[in-house]
């Protein structure tokens, strides 16, 4: 049975959920990145910003990983977009980008795909999951400098997506592990720098103390 997170853990937890998130306001772009995961609601929040008008083609990204492959068999760009059809999002609004197994080569690779489309997005809204907003963003302005990213992702509390992911640990693992590579990333070329406040970063340092270090790189 999996422990219970301390209240101090949660505060913690709490620290860098709100950090990861950006509070972009949602502005029509030119085009949509769903960024795939282990995170369903993905898929169900891209359709409704579609349908919201927010954008009038996406794509969708991501092949499997050790923690989707048994999820997501045939991929993660191909289930999200499963889901997006179900929710009458037109296939002709969607294309598919079924290869990336990283952050880097989800920007990479669409872009590639956009590109092959004939479409030339100048703004583009990433739809990922909540921790992975600050990621996201900082790693388009590095592989895809010449479009203006924004980043949303669904409307939930940090409590409430553990609710629905299933596991307290395994999302404050996520957290921590996207926080580290927030602070890792920009000296190997792969995001820009990003600001990390130093009471975040103590939360941080708590949380590995704390033993929350399984999804760290």
């Amino acid at each position: 049975m999996e422990r219970e997170l301390t209240a101090a853990e949660w505060a913690d937890a709490e620290l860098i959920w709100h950090y990861h998130h950006l509070g972009h306001d949602l502005l029509p772009c030119s085009a949509a990145l769903v960024l795939g995961g282990n995170d369903i609601l993905v898929a169900s929040y891209a359709a409704e910003l579609y349908h919201r008008g927010l954008f009038p083609m996406m794509v969708i990204t991501g092949a499997t990983s050790p923690a989707t492959e048994h999820l997501y068999p045939r991929g993660e760009a191909v289930h999200f977009m499963e889901i997006a059809l179900q929710l009458d999002v037109p296939a002709e609004a969607i294309l598919v980008e079924p290869n990336a197994r990283n952050t880097g080569q989800n920007f990479t690779f669409s872009r590639q795909v956009f590109e092959h489309a004939g479409i030339t997005p100048t703004s583009l809204l990433l739809i990922a999951m909540p921790y992975m907003e600050r990621r996201a963003y900082a790693t388009c302005l590095k592989q895809w400098p010449e479009v203006e990213p924004r980043c949303s992702s669904a409307p939930v509390t940090l409590r409430e997506y553990v609710t629905m992911m299933g596991s307290a640990v395994e999302v404050v693992e996520m957290m921590v592990g996207d926080l580290q590579r927030i602070i890792e990333y920009p000296q190997l070329g792969f995001a820009i720098g990003q600001n990390v406040p130093q009471v975040v970063l103590a939360a941080f340092n708590r949380l590995l103390a704390r033993g929350f270090t399984r999804l760290l790189r």
